[in-house]
């Protein structure tokens, strides 16, 4: 099998999902940081510390899924035109083949 050619859009969102999840991971690293900072700091570092928290965890998701989605759709084009000029990708796979309308087909 030679993959010829993957969809711009589903690209885009699921490379979207996946940052956005690792933005949420990185965002709660961050906000971690932030407070630990901002209670090591006194009482006037408190506030911003605490803000800054709350936003790294809104905020670097949202960052990072806008770029996964904007990179994904970038990558897939790409991809798309390289995989008409060279070939595409090949892909080996194991086992009998699937029938994906063998469930649709059976009565309830």
């Amino acid at each position: 099998m030679i993959l010829k050619r993957v969809g711009v859009l589903s690209v885009g969102k699921v490379l979207g999902g996946l940052y956005a999840v690792l933005g949420l991971f990185i965002g709660g690293i961050a906000s971690l940081l932030a407070v630990l900072g901002a209670s090591v700091g006194g009482r006037d570092e408190l506030l911003p510390g605490l803000v800054g928290g709350v936003a790294a965890i809104i905020l670097v998701p949202l960052f990072y899924g806008v770029l996964g989605f904007v990179f994904g759709i970038i990558s897939a084009a790409l991809y798309n035109v390289a995989a008409k000029l060279l070939g595409g990708i090949e892909l080996e796979f194991e086992g009998p083949p699937r029938d994906p309308y063998a469930q649709m087909s059976q009565p309830a």
